[in-house]
């Protein structure tokens, strides 16, 4: 089936359901908020008749003034609800552990796809974002939807951090085209570049201080290890302390560079290591793969629980990356 063919299943499996629900990925980020939230404004906006919620069960603080989501509803009401599932790779990753309750789910992400899931499922893992693929559904039925302009921010904010504003290899000419949808509305991009990049003094001296640690294997691997210690030390949030590994993309003959980060669950005391792997060039998808995780081919996660798992993964990063060099040696 063509991408138009489940594009058009997919409106008519929403145009049949009364009560929709939007869900994400845990630990969001800004392309799982803008995804949810702005197809969320669509469809509201598109069939004010209908009930469309925004159920999750953590949040991102950055991305905060887009506004919040719903507030939870009892298990009762997923009863005869369609799921909305976005920007989720694996069911495992959903931020609403309830979405088995509704009857029928529908998934639409741009993640290689690892461990399939739900009812009927659109994924174009050559997308910048999910957000790009939302856009592109609005553009393919624009005579039956709407697009307001907070839908149209909300779908800025993750296309342009999930494409590293515009420069990861998956920027197309197709993501300018929809990004082009969305300045049309008239969006106030310097609002959103604010809101998304500046820091106070405080959060520029921390990240002066952690570039000190930043360590390299032999052949060129940049890493940080983000222990607890340092996260209560310096006042860090789990998502402040995930985006450490953006501190490393400007170093010449370093194409993957990761960051540790070590985590304790509130509820259960269990400690595991989340891990951060970014890359020019090289595609680091696989390795993650091999420590529980994945996502895309120059942009993914992971987790480890010690350090023997640490230094297992770094050696196997360090090959990695000294095979690649070895084959492309004009690469910066």
């Amino acid at each position: 089936m063509n991408d138009l063919g489940i594009k058009r299943k997919i409106l008519d499996k929403i145009k049949e359901y009364d009560k929709i629900i939007l869900v994400r990925h845990t630990r969001p980020d800004g392309d799982a908020v803008g995804s949810t939230k702005g197809l969320q404004a669509i469809l509201r906006a598109s069939f004010p008749e209908k009930t469309v919620l925004l159920l999750n069960e953590d949040y991102a603080d950055y991305t905060a003034f887009l506004g919040a989501e719903d507030a939870p509803i009892p298990d009762e009401e997923y009863a005869g609800a369609l799921v909305l599932a976005l920007d989720t790779g694996t069911a495992d990753r959903l931020s609403n552990k309830k979405t088995g309750l509704a009857r029928e789910i529908v998934k639409i992400d741009h993640h290689i796809e690892d461990k399939p899931y739900g009812d009927l499922c659109w994924i174009e893992e050559h997308r910048s974002s999910t957000c790009e693929m939302i856009v592109d559904f609005y553009d393919s039925f624009r005579e039956e939807l709407k697009l307001p302009r907070e839908a149209a921010e909300a779908l800025f904010v993750g296309m342009v951090t999930d494409s590293g504003r515009f420069r990861y290899r998956e920027t197309s000419g197709d993501t300018l085209r929809m990004a082009a949808i969305l300045l049309e509305t008239g969006i106030d991009t310097d609002r959103i570049y604010a809101q998304l990049y500046l820091e106070d003094f405080a959060s520029v001296k921390r990240e002066a201080d952690i570039l000190r640690s930043v360590k390299m294997t032999p052949n060129g691997v940049c890493y940080l290890y983000i222990s607890l210690k340092m996260q209560e030390k310096y006042g860090m949030t789990s998502e402040q302390a995930s985006n450490t590994v953006n501190t490393m993309d400007k170093i010449k003959g370093s194409m993957i560079w990761i960051a540790f980060i070590e985590n304790k669950n509130a509820a259960t005391g269990e400690e595991s290591i989340r891990v951060r792997l970014r890359s020019r060039f090289v595609e680091v998808q696989p390795l993650a793969c091999n420590y529980r995780g994945g996502g895309h081919a120059c942009a993914a996660g992971a987790t480890v629980y010690n350090r023997k798992e640490v230094r297992a993964l770094l050696a196997d990063a360090d090959r990695l990356l000294g095979d690649f060099k070895a084959q492309n040696p004009d690469c910066l």
